[in-house]
């Protein structure tokens, strides 16, 4: 190639003069990045990862109408029932920020202070704990410790005791432990945040942040550039002795993942100064509770015959009426297919009059099964089902018609377009087009937005998971795609960060001789 040496020279010039700072920038983020990989792998870990379950039977409880109205209770923007300590409760949710409040089934009393003992059971659930609470704060606001990555407020803040300073983070409504910190990890943590993505600079200033920043990472990705011209332009017959040679050796093995970690850094970095740092999650207006009069405990040995009922909801229908929503543990061998129109043929029939109640059956595995809906105000079966139910809440929370609607199906596992942080599953996605153009992600349990993603927000969402965290390795685990992950990153700062500085080091000192 005629044009080789050129290209070689031109490559060289410029690769020596971005390795300064490029081998600066890799050192600070590359170090900062380990940072988050040893909190993963060394930081406080979950003992359980399902919430407590225990199967529903109402039939010795009170009128949860009268338990509602004895408690002043007409609107409620949740009501369901939990698994506690000891037996199952009652939870009202009558606005999202306030505690929740509980009531025991078999007697309709009220539990003062339940909703901090039940955060407590929770946490010592998912972690195992034996120790006593120091300390357990019901908290409204994200702050440094817990960011709004986490999504989910209010939750309640559990220190156990300990020079540790284990603290679960335990969202009540969902059963779910939102994080978890140590003192160990809190450091790492401060030490990620100060120097990979500089949260210590004042908001007023976040462009001159988002600025620098993208200069000096966009070194590295120069760098990465400008090394693979040269592995291009330059051949050589034999590797080059001590640090020139391996330098050169481990560009091939480096240079792209280099590449992948700076570009799509830059690319998450300028997406997240657009992006208003906010949960999506979004509960329902109140449901009017006090229509709910069918007394189903009453009949809950006729409802709930032949079923394995783990969750029991109050639910509002399209139409506005209560509906009470009876979620069924999944039978063990049971693969339920893909979903379809369930007001063309029944499903599970009970023995209520002549109507059958339909089977709203999920599209793959779910942890909780189809779910069936019985009319609050009449006791009568609800035939549309889960999904109609999804189309409501959907519309609810766009604004936009079921026309818009371009997809529907069921998420049974987390993944780049609904990740972990959300907690809850399975939930509904619906996919609009024209004028939404985002994708929304329902829970019909408790009728939540669980996150809302816009269309022009999903490219970078892909490229951070894929490219930047490398979650294309699934395959081998959480554990063994860290590990992996952290390797290329140690090699980077030895190959790439030390012995780069070193060269550059040396050129610098033979031009002043």
């Amino acid at each position: 190639m005629a044009n080789r040496p050129k290209l070689a020279r031109w490559s060289m010039s410029k690769h020596q003069w971005l390795a300064l700072i490029g081998g600066i920038s890799l050192l600070i983020w590359g170090l900062s990045g380990m940072a988050h990989i040893a909190m993963v792998l060394f930081g406080p870990q979950q003992a359980a990862f399902m919430p407590p379950m225990r199967s529903v039977d109402m039939s010795a409880a009170q009128p949860v109408e009268a338990v509602l109205a004895k408690a002043g209770i007409a609107e409620a923007t949740a009501v369901k029932v939990i698994v506690g300590k000891d037996s199952n409760l009652l939870q009202v949710t009558q606005t999202p920020q306030a505690p929740r409040r509980y009531f025991a089934l078999e007697t309709g009393a009220e539990l003062p202070g339940q909703d901090a003992r039940q955060a407590e059971f929770i946490a010592r659930h998912f972690l195992k704990e034996t120790r006593s609470v120091a300390q357990i704060v019901h908290q409204t606001q994200f702050d440094a410790d817990y960011p709004w990555v986490n999504r989910l407020l209010p939750v309640w803040r559990v220190r156990f005791e300990g020079d540790d300073r284990l603290t679960a983070y335990v969202h009540t409504e969902s059963s779910s432990l939102a994080a978890v910190n140590n003192l160990t990890k809190t450091r790492m943590q401060t030490v990620f945040r100060w120097l990979h993505s500089w949260e210590w600079v004042p908001q007023r200033l976040d462009w001159l942040r988002v600025v620098v920043i993208s200069l000096m990472v966009g070194s590295l990705a120069a760098l990465a550039v400008t090394g693979i011209m040269l592995l291009v332009a330059i051949r050589r017959g034999k590797r080059l002795a001590g640090s020139k040679g391996w330098h050169r050796a481990m560009g091939y093995v480096l240079a792209l993942p280099l590449l992948m970690f700076s570009g799509s850094g830059i690319i998450h970095l300028v997406q997240a100064a657009i992006e208003q740092p906010t949960s999506q999650m979004r509960m329902s207006p109140p449901v009017n509770v006090a229509n709910a009069r069918y007394p189903i405990e009453r009949d809950w040995a006729e409802v709930a015959a032949g079923l394995d009922v783990n969750s029991l909801s109050l639910v509002e229908a399209p139409d506005g009426r209560p509906l009470y929503r009876l979620g069924l543990a999944q039978p063990k061998g049971a693969m339920p297919k893909g979903e379809h129109d369930h007001s063309a043929h029944q499903g599970h029939a009970m023995p209520m009059g002549d109507t059958a109640i339909r089977n709203a059956r999920f599209d793959g595995v779910s942890p909780t099964g189809p779910a069936l809906y019985v009319d609050a105000v009449t006791g009568r079966p609800w035939p549309q089902g889960d999904k109609a139910l999804a189309k409501a809440l959907g519309q609810r929370f766009s604004g936009a018609p079921d026309s818009a609607i371009t997809n529907m199906e069921v998420v049974t596992r987390f993944g780049p377009d609904y990740d972990f942080r959300n907690k809850r599953l399975p939930v509904w996605r619906i996919d609009y087009g024209a004028p939404v153009n985002a994708t929304l992600f329902v829970d019909t349990t408790t009728g939540v937005l669980a996150d809302r993603t816009e269309n022009w927000q999903k490219p970078e969402r892909y490229i951070f998971s894929f490219i930047h965290k490398w979650n294309f390795l699934f395959p081998v685990g959480r554990v063994g795609l860290n590990v992996v992950v952290g390797a290329f990153v140690l090699l980077l700062l030895g190959f790439m960060a030390g012995i780069g500085l070193v060269l550059d080091r040396r050129r610098r000192r033979r031009r002043s001789l």
